[in-house]
């Protein structure tokens, strides 16, 4: 059987092909509705397939964007890569995913292939992008959107939540239960001082602890963010003499290792040890007990990104305070707290 071309549907409908490439493409001119429609059921009756590569190789863009996140393992990382899927399908277009691994060099790795392929734009979410990959940016004069961390190294337009907000919420709730003070289990040595959301959860914690009266010094703790060695540091913390009697998570899979420290060392949650966490992942109303944490709008925000990346209107400019656009967080509160 023969190709069905693009002339094939114009003769069907009855119209030119640029008018096919305008419904086919939704634009740049608009379309009669019901022009429109007579070259859609063209299009259906032959099942015309329109060329994407020969479509990309004439605009220089295809209907890709570039994801990058730092471990999509991760719960965290896992649904917002999902959320902006399922907003980059709405908008029509496909996401590809790569993950760094927090390393600089698969960073840039990812960048280059993404940028080469001609994405439509890129997504980034970085552990601190370090000046090689602010460098191959600003070289393919990429459209750029930061999701969840604004790092200093990319002067770019970014979609973030409440980080410092959200971590004071937290330590106020477990304050609020009477407790003398709050531990906080935090990053790792090397996390970013500025613009990562860890660290801003660690300065939330510290902000909450300090308008209370309480000192920190002492208090915070460095951790993996994922639950296997977060649970391996924790069991140090609660085995120890000085075992806190409650603890902000920096991440909700800090806390769930956190949780699992706990059982086995048969310390009772709530009544012996309070815990919270950040992120809300879905695994976070399952856990025994339940985790009271930090939520953010993640549909709402991967909406943002790839509204961000896709329409030049939207791209704000001026100061940096400007070209963020940043969500609200909101306490979720469960058992793990002291509630209920």
């Amino acid at each position: 059987m023969a190709k069905v071309t693009r002339d094939d549907v114009a003769r069907l409908a009855g119209t030119s092909t640029a008018v096919v490439s305008y419904v086919i493409n939704n634009g740049p001119r608009p379309v009669a509705p019901a022009t429109r429609e007579r070259v859609l059921a063209a299009i259906k009756e032959l099942g015309y397939r329109p060329d994407r590569v020969a479509q990309a190789m004439a605009s220089r863009r295809t209907d890709l964007i570039g994801m990058i996140v730092p471990d999509a393992r991760q719960p965290f990382f896992a649904e917002m890569a999902h959320a902006v899927e399922r907003a980059a399908a709405d908008r029509g277009k496909m996401v590809l995913v790569g993950n760094s691994d927090y390393r600089d060099e698969r960073e840039v790795h990812y960048l280059r292939a993404f940028l080469g392929m001609r994405v439509a734009g890129l997504i980034l979410v970085s552990q601190g992008p370090s000046e090689r990959a602010a460098q191959e940016i600003e070289a393919w004069d990429a459209r750029v959107v930061l999701l969840h961390e604004r790092p200093e190294a990319i002067d770019d337009v970014a979609v973030v939540t409440d980080d410092i907000g959200g971590a004071q919420l937290a330590t106020r709730h477990l304050l609020e239960h009477g407790h003398p003070y709050v531990a906080c289990l935090g990053g790792v040595e090397n996390t970013p001082a500025v613009g990562d959301p860890v660290a801003d959860h660690v300065e939330g914690w510290r902000r909450a602890m300090l308008e209370s009266g309480r000192p920190v010094e002492g208090r915070l703790f460095q951790a993996p963010y994922n639950r296997y060695d977060a649970y391996l540091v924790a069991l140090k913390i609660l085995a120890g003499p000085d075992r806190p009697p409650a603890i902000f998570c920096a991440t909700d899979d800090q806390a769930i290792g956190v949780l699992r420290a706990a059982r086995e060392l048969r310390i009772d949650v709530p009544g012996e040890l309070a815990v919270a966490g950040f992120d809300d992942v879905k695994e976070a109303g399952l856990t025994d007990p339940p985790l009271t944490t930090i939520a953010s709008d993640r549909p709402a925000m991967a909406r943002a990104a790839v509204d961000l990346v896709l329409d030049d209107g939207l791209r704000v400019v001026g100061s940096r305070r400007e070209r963020v656009k940043q969500f609200p967080s909101a306490l979720i509160v469960r058992r793990s707290c002291g509630c209920g």
